[in-house]
């Protein structure tokens, strides 16, 4: 079975674009990251200027040099695709809309996002506008270039997707019609309540998660450990070996072959000086090898 080499591990973290989109490249590339996820625009505002062809010019001639794969952009949080603020929902999709033809415009392999809340009104129905949401995109993306993926919440507050089931709920109403996946957020994941701090407990959980929705179906992976507790339903991100998952967690998802060549992206505190750690750290883990 064919070995992506330790260097070349899709590893990175989510870089900032002051001073240009094409930024986020430059800084990635000066924590040793492989690869990085970004935000397109402002993410607390919901307008936003587009992208002109000499930023999408400058950002993919600064992803050649760096060599940098995969980037993913994260969405906006202030949008909810399944509001039932008939306003709210508007301006949504909208935002939504508008991040498909930025990220396509630079070249972005893949659009994380958090499905929704269901604030004032049933899942059910939540999930629902989800997919009419998400059905709406259809045009943007069928060119095939920039694939969504649905974010694993943690289930703070009346957050959709923390359980496997309602991921895949939307996913197979949407997979048809659009480029979709999943990127699993290591911390939601745990707070959620799905244990993964040993290597039994991570292929117990994958062997749940490809039961329910599918393993190919997975992209993508947020590296973060958490300050709560194991089904705690709140969302607080640690470094690496410093919060409730621990070392042994992220070593398994380094050397096991399921998930080692699967692109990671760090959201943990301390920004660049941590990452820079944390990315040869998990690389080290990565020389290590099991089925």
């Amino acid at each position: 079975m064919h070995r992506t080499p330790i260097d070349q591990l899709l590893i990175g973290a989510h870089t900032s674009i002051a001073g240009g989109v094409h930024h986020a490249l430059i800084e990635g590339k000066s924590i040793g990251a492989t690869t990085i996820q970004l935000f397109t625009s402002n993410q607390r505002q919901w307008k936003s200027k587009t992208i002109s062809e000499e930023e999408a010019l400058l950002f993919r001639e600064i992803q050649e040099e760096t060599k940098i794969q995969k980037v993913m952009s994260h969405s906006s949080y202030l949008i909810n695709l399944g509001s039932s603020n008939p306003e709210n929902l508007l301006k949504s999709r909208e935002a939504f809309r508008e991040e498909i033809i930025r990220s396509s415009a630079l070249g972005l392999s893949f659009i994380n996002f958090h499905p929704g809340a269901s604030v004032g009104d049933t899942k059910e129905a939540c999930l629902d506008r989800i997919v009419k949401s998400l059905l709406m995109m259809e045009e943007y993306v069928e060119d095939g270039q920039v694939r969504l993926l649905l974010e694993s919440t943690a289930g703070q507050g009346s957050s959709i997707g923390y359980q496997f089931e309602e991921l895949a709920y939307i996913l197979e109403r949407t997979q048809a019609k659009l480029p979709m996946g999943i990127c699993l957020d290591t911390c939601h994941l745990f707070c959620a309540g799905y244990d993964i701090r040993t290597p039994q407990d991570w292929k117990r959980t994958l062997e749940e998660f490809d039961k329910i929705i599918g393993i190919q179906h997975l992209y993508a992976f947020h590296v973060n450990d958490s300050e709560k507790e194991c089904g705690s339903r709140k969302d607080r991100h640690a470094s690496l070996g410093e919060g409730k998952i621990g070392l042994e967690s992220f070593k398994f998802l380094m050397s096991y072959s399921v998930t080692r060549e699967i692109p990671k992206y760090l959201e943990t505190p301390g920004g660049c000086p941590m990452w820079d750690k944390e990315i040869w750290m998990l690389r080290e883990f990565g020389k290590n090898y099991t089925r």
